[in-house]
């Protein structure tokens, strides 16, 4: 990705994804998703370019999604858990960002309920397609292929973006989970975790709405 890109990307991240806003912690969105989101729709072949590992710089391939989804090829597991593959920056392996989300949920900085319920269903609803056509991958494969990992634990757990109560967190999970086996088996896209999180994000406020507890003698609005 050439440095004017991602220059590009964070202006309009922090410009449209946060200031527009209001500033820092009240941004409806994601705004490292934002930015993301912005440079695929704009620079897509950019965006979807990567090089091959252990070969030569130039010469570049298609993401462990992208080799199933258009040739109907897997990745070797163990690849995908040490970063073995092409992939974007920050989620090729699985094992780092794995340390990573022991060390956030560990100290707490993270809540554990959005990345697990998030994890559990993309691995519940991907293994039921995949018995019913192999072609589809298996849970193993739909959890550690792509941006899932990354945007579970990373990117998923914003406080500022998620519902502020336990069972919002948990609706907030389970519905990206159904979004990005939606997106990745029938959508247009091979991933579709960024999307999946942009869209619980603009739920959220309704989410928050029906799941905070009303207080004795009064409704919600």
């Amino acid at each position: 990705l050439p440095w004017w890109a991602a220059v590009l990307g964070s202006v309009f991240a922090m410009a449209i994804g946060k200031q527009i806003f209001g500033g820092l912690g009240h941004n409806i969105f994601n705004p490292a998703l934002i930015g993301r989101a912005f440079l695929m729709t704009t620079f897509p072949v950019l965006m979807t370019t990567w090089a091959n590992p252990i070969t030569l710089d130039t010469i570049s391939g298609a993401s462990p999604l992208g080799m199933l989804k258009f040739e109907h090829q897997t990745v070797s597991l163990y690849h995908l858990f040490t970063g073995n593959v092409s992939g974007s920056l920050g989620e090729a392996s699985a094992l780092a960002i794995i340390i990573g989300g022991i060390y956030l949920l560990g100290r707490r900085y993270a809540d554990w309920r959005i990345p697990l319920s998030y994890l559990a269903t993309v691995a519940g609803l991907s293994g039921i397609f995949w018995l019913i056509n192999p072609g589809y991958g298996s849970p193993s494969f739909h959890l550690l292929a792509g941006g899932l990992m990354l945007g579970a634990i990373f990117m998923a757990t914003d406080p500022v973006t998620t519902p502020i109560t336990r069972q919002g967190r948990w609706l907030f999970g389970v519905g990206a989970g159904v979004l990005v086996v939606v997106i990745r088996l029938w959508g247009g896209y091979p991933e579709g975790v960024m999307f999946s999180i942009l869209l619980m994000n603009a739920l959220t406020p309704l989410v928050n709405r029906h799941t905070i507890p009303v207080q004795l003698g009064g409704r919600k609005k």
